[in-house]
């Protein structure tokens, strides 16, 4: 360990201090070098012992249809996918399965139906 210059200790303990109390409070943000291939720059969050690196990237779906929309149509494959085993599924006594997928597909046409109103509102303002 390298020698400290006895002038430097006291500013030196103000700030490992101050890094203390930010951890404790889950807030020690520092901006790291950007990449040099041009990548988002990325931010270091400290949270106790643990570090993250997070890339300030633009969101991919912002409206949400196309997020609403597959989750619908996956309720409804998994309907589909289902009904072969319906006797199986009476038998045991989870034709609630059935249901599930068919509420499942409903909410997700009424959220899709909302999440167009929403993108169309949005790209009219």
């Amino acid at each position: 360990m390298t020698p400290v210059d006895p002038h430097l200790q006291p500013a030196r303990g103000r700030v490992h201090k101050r890094a203390q109390q930010l951890r404790e409070q889950s807030q020690v943000l520092r901006p790291a070098h950007p990449h040099e291939f041009g990548r988002p720059e990325v931010t270091e969050h400290e949270f106790g012992n643990r570090r993250y690196l997070v890339a300030q990237v633009e969101p991919l779906d912002v409206d949400g249809v196309r997020t609403v929309g597959i989750g619908a149509l996956l309720w409804l494959v998994t309907l589909v996918a289902l009904l072969p085993f319906y006797d199986t599924l009476e038998a045991n006594g989870r034709v609630w399965w059935l249901w599930t997928c068919v509420a499942g597909f409903g909410f997700g046409m009424v959220g899709l139906e909302y999440c167009r109103r929403r993108r169309r509102t949005l790209r009219g303002l």
